[in-house]
């Protein structure tokens, strides 16, 4: 096995497993969707897996995007509040949800499942580093 193929290859894994997730949970939770999933097990599993990694990858990308948009929240609702701002504006609801809408525990979760993932992933390329140097 090819040592440099091998953060690929997790990472594929990963998305391959987080498809395969959701692709459960749509099963349990939605009837509509819980026949029509049933007939792709029953079809071609290549098509599914690929259907699958495509959805994991998706999966990911949506949860980096909401981890970064919540993490780029206060920084931004700091220079806003530096900012004047007149009365009418600051009535205007914005996309952003308040901050007193994200508990304080769910915030401090985030925080610790990204040191967690960026540890992993150091110890992925140490790893690879390690094993392209053998």
């Amino acid at each position: 096995m090819n040592s440099d193929n091998l953060p690929q290859m997790l990472q594929t894994g990963f998305h391959l497993t987080l498809g395969a997730t959701s692709f459960l949970i749509e099963t349990l939770q939605d009837p509509l969707k819980r026949e029509e999933n049933l007939d792709k097990l029953k079809s071609d599993l290549g098509e599914l897996a690929h259907e699958l990694l495509e959805k994991g990858e998706m999966t990911d990308r949506e949860a980096r995007n909401f981890v970064d948009t919540i993490f780029s929240q206060p920084s931004a609702r700091k220079n806003a509040e530096s900012e004047s701002v007149s009365p009418k504006q600051s009535d205007v609801a914005t996309d952003a949800p308040p901050e007193s809408v994200v508990q304080p525990d769910v915030k401090l979760e985030i925080q610790e499942l990204t040191a967690h993932m960026a540890a992993l992933r150091a110890e992925l390329e140490t790893l690879r580093v390690k094993n392209s140097q053998d």
